[in-house]
């Protein structure tokens, strides 16, 4: 079972359900990250973590602005050159959405990643 798979079901349950929260169980590092990436994009409101004793939980607030969300796998390695082969293979059009990047430099959507040069694992999209 991959947590951040998980998690991106989750959000999209709930947002096909039209709820306002979810909780994510259970939290990991690099689901907080990817859920801070699509918070600063405005796709989801805002993030708490929830301490249990275990592994924790997040509390995502939902606005209803996520038509899609999902985890890839397998985690495809990618090159600068090849972005625009990912973005039109899951974004529905140019301009609208993510292809959220796991790279050396951290967790990034693929314009910041071509921004900066570099490439690095397709881990998931939204728009």
């Amino acid at each position: 079972m991959d947590p951040l798979i998980n998690a991106l079901n989750t959000i999209m349950s709930h947002e096909s359900r039209r709820k306002s929260e979810c909780i994510i169980t259970p939290a990991s590092g690099l689901v907080g990250r990817v859920l801070r990436l699509i918070q600063s994009k405005g796709y989801i409101g805002e993030i708490e973590f929830i301490d249990d004793g275990r592994q924790g939980k997040f509390k995502v607030q939902l606005f209803g602005r996520i038509n899609e969300c999902k985890g890839v796998n397998p985690r495809y390695s990618t090159k600068v050159k090849d972005m625009e082969k990912w973005e039109k293979r899951f974004l529905p059009s140019r301009e609208l959405g993510l292809v959220i990047l796991s790279t050396p430099r951290g967790i990034m959507e693929h314009k910041q990643a071509i921004e900066q040069n570099v490439g690095g694992v397709v881990i998931a999209y939204v728009f």
